[in-house]
């Protein structure tokens, strides 16, 4: 009895790795303050994936040494790819011309695009738990931005930039739903990399773009401890690691489930603020944090049974991964 009960923990805890992802992208508020201003937003895009990609590829080449992939494998690295660039380079420049409500506002739209693109592109199910989690999981986290930033401010912002960072919300949600058969194909960690891997080459000349066109030499970016510390937390633990760690949940729940994990990432990032940049928190972020929190768990406790058919790893707690060392 002792090894299934063993399985289910492991999927479970492997099920919560999305949560850890947007713990470290909430981090990344806090690494912002400390040296991203220097950086023009593309290039940093591409450092940060770049990065990412070499730290993954290093740990996969130990993991999987010799696995092979066909030409529709590729295919599907390659769609991954260019969803994931367009989700950066559109992330980034949608955040240099919004302001910080605006940017925090639109990007919570992510969990909600990868829902409606699950139900309709994977035929994964919509109950009323779901849905009604989702929304209080959107309430609460309306509540914290609410509390952190002057909501006033909306639409000072310019109107492309709002735009691209809805593009940009599409565009994860979009990663995250078209990954799935990868996912469960092969792993968490082979799909991570290879995307990260295909999209490096594309975003490196988008940064060249960005450059020529912004007449910026890469001789002017100072290398400080603050700049080389942002960038590898960038590209080792809020790409690398989280990226694997979003992938995984997809590995054991559907993308609905994984998708809600999401909200948590402007509140990790204020109590980050909070601890280490001495920034203020209000009852507006209790409030909020709470009402989020229950609808992560009301959405992280439903069962969808779409999802546990089409799958046996979400279907016995007892079947894993086959071939992974994760």
């Amino acid at each position: 009895m002792a090894g299934p009960r063993f399985a289910r923990v492991r999927s479970n805890a492997f099920a919560l790795a999305p949560l850890f992802a947007s713990v470290l992208w909430g981090g990344m508020y806090v690494v912002s303050k400390w040296g991203f201003a220097s950086i023009p937003p593309v290039t940093l895009a591409a450092l940060r994936v770049a990065v990412g990609a070499a730290t993954l590829l290093a740990v996969v080449a130990v993991a999987y040494p010799s696995r092979e992939f066909s030409r529709a494998d590729w295919r599907g690295f390659g769609v991954l790819a260019v969803w994931v660039s367009v989700t950066l380079v559109t992330q980034f420049l949608g955040t240099d011309l919004t302001t910080a409500s605006e940017g925090a506002l639109v990007t919570v739209l992510t969990p909600v695009a990868t829902l409606a693109l699950g139900v309709t592109v994977l035929g994964e199910s919509l109950t009323a738990r779901k849905t009604g989690g989702m929304a209080l999981a959107l309430a609460g986290t309306g509540v914290v931005l609410a509390s952190r930033y002057d909501l006033a401010t909306f639409g000072a912002g310019a109107a492309s930039g709002v735009a691209l960072l809805v593009l940009a919300s599409a565009g994860w949600a979009a990663y995250t739903v078209w990954g799935k058969r990868l996912v469960r194909e092969y792993s968490a960690l082979e799909t991570a990399t290879y995307s990260s891997l295909l999209a490096t080459p594309p975003l490196v000349v988008a940064a060249g773009v960005e450059l020529a066109v912004t007449d910026t030499a890469l001789s002017t970016i100072p290398v400080t401890p603050e700049t080389v510390a942002a960038v590898l937390y960038l590209g080792v633990a809020a790409t690398a690691v989280a990226w694997y760690a979003w992938y995984k949940g997809v590995e054991y729940v559907d993308t609905g489930t994984v998708a809600v994990y999401f909200f948590a990432q402007p509140v990790v990032g204020a109590a980050l603020g909070a601890l280490f940049l001495d920034e203020s928190l209000g009852v507006g972020f209790v409030v909020g944090g709470v009402v989020m929190a229950v609808g992560i768990y009301v959405v992280s406790t439903a069962r969808s049974q779409t999802d546990a058919d089409a799958d046996p790893k979400t279907a016995s707690a007892a079947d894993v991964p086959p071939d992974s060392p994760d």
